[in-house]
């Protein structure tokens, strides 16, 4: 029989900075083979392509975009050959990453790593889930049914709990401008929401050592989980102590406290059953001025519930197109190299019951071009 070829499943809410880690990781793979699957909640891949631009054109780092929907869900016709092509070259690759939409529970990939097409050839390795903690220890995944989009509120707090939930591994990132203090309150944070979760990781610089993301073992049925690997910030309880032998279908047993139930029904309700969510991408024609259109942006998330934008910019000052990445109301925009200038700038916006219509409008105000 093959060797199980093993799968780390990258999880995290809108913006929490996976594909950053995801392109650390890359760069600092050492000897591995890595195959990669990127998921994407819009009609445009921005992710795939910030993170072939890290792998530089590496033979050995094999990528593929899931645009259009969330992988491995009910509907999705392409995971499962995408997994089996994967397993027919096994020779060529040592590990499976799988970066989930930011709208996405992990759940719906470790159930079809269980399924009969796929249990003979993968296991899961961990499940890791990113947190933006500036956005953790701001409240903005708190409940607040006085404050403005309450529903927004509810709707996130719920997803990033469900998403903590089903994670081995919780990676505190975005944390260079934090102090003890504010880790110790983050790890409250996290562990109040998911006191299961194995380990906590810190993730200074958007970096985490590939030792502490890949090889994990965490669902080995019968090798002993390596935990002296780890340097977590505080170790859960006592009682929840790794266990030696897990059983192989119990796919998240969470060191023996119970395995999480991996019904569909876990998989549909913040895409199919909460159509609240809404992606779109804008356009425009016209060269744009960075700062104006960062501070467009910025005003444009002060009056719609946009919590997710990126893409690439065309710029008249510049060869190659100019990245945007925004949570809310923090708005970057930077020189890449990922794509070339192109004939138009597109935008996704992410967001919860946000007007298509109106945020176009006000873009196009406030940068004095055309977006649509």
């Amino acid at each position: 029989m093959n060797a199980l070829i093993p799968v780390t499943v990258v999880t995290g809410f809108l913006g929490s900075g996976k594909t950053t880690l995801l392109s650390s990781l890359i760069k600092n793979r050492q000897t591995r083979r890595l195959a990669l699957l990127i998921n994407e909640f819009g009609e445009i891949s921005i992710d795939g392509a910030l993170i072939r631009e890290s792998a530089t054109d590496d033979a050995q780092v094999q990528i593929q975009d899931f645009a259009h929907g969330l992988i491995a869900y009910g509907d999705d016709q392409h995971f499962i050959p995408a997994l089996q092509a994967i397993a027919k070259r096994r020779a060529q690759v040592d590990h499976v990453l799988i970066e989930t939409s930011g709208l996405a529970l992990p759940t719906a990939v470790m159930e079809m790593l269980q399924s009969p097409e796929l249990a003979q050839n993968f296991i899961l390795d961990a499940t890791l889930a990113v947190v933006d903690t500036p956005l953790l220890l701001s409240d903005q995944f708190e409940r607040d049914q006085h404050r403005p989009h309450a529903a927004v509120a509810d709707s996130v707090a719920t997803l990033f709990e469900r998403q903590l939930e089903y994670a081995d591994v919780v990676v505190l990132n975005k944390i260079d401008a934090l102090d003890e203090n504010d880790l110790l309150l983050a790890e409250t944070r996290v562990r109040k929401r998911a006191p299961k979760v194995r380990f906590l990781e810190l993730a200074y610089h958007a970096q985490l050592d590939i030792r502490l993301a890949l090889g994990l073992r965490l669902h080995q049925p019968t090798l002993e989980a390596h935990a002296h690997r780890f340097t977590p910030v505080a170790m859960p309880d006592p009682e929840a102590a790794l266990l030696v032998n897990q059983e192989r279908l119990n796919g998240h047993a969470h060191s023996g406290l119970g395995g999480h139930i991996h019904g569909i029904a876990t998989h549909k309700h913040f895409h199919e059953q909460d159509p609240g969510w809404l992606s779109f991408v804008l356009r425009s024609q016209e060269p744009q001025q960075a700062e104006t259109l960062k501070t467009a942006l910025i005003e444009t998330a002060k009056v719609e519930p946009i919590l997710r934008t990126k893409g690439f910019i065309r710029s008249a000052d510049s060869a190659h197109a100019i990245l945007v990445q925004g949570v809310r109301t923090r708005v970057v925009i930077s020189a890449s190299t990922a794509k070339k200038t192109s004939p138009e700038s597109e935008v996704i916006f992410i967001g919860y019951h946000t007007s298509r219509t109106k945020v176009a409008t006000l873009l196009s105000e406030l940068t004095g071009t055309l977006w649509k």
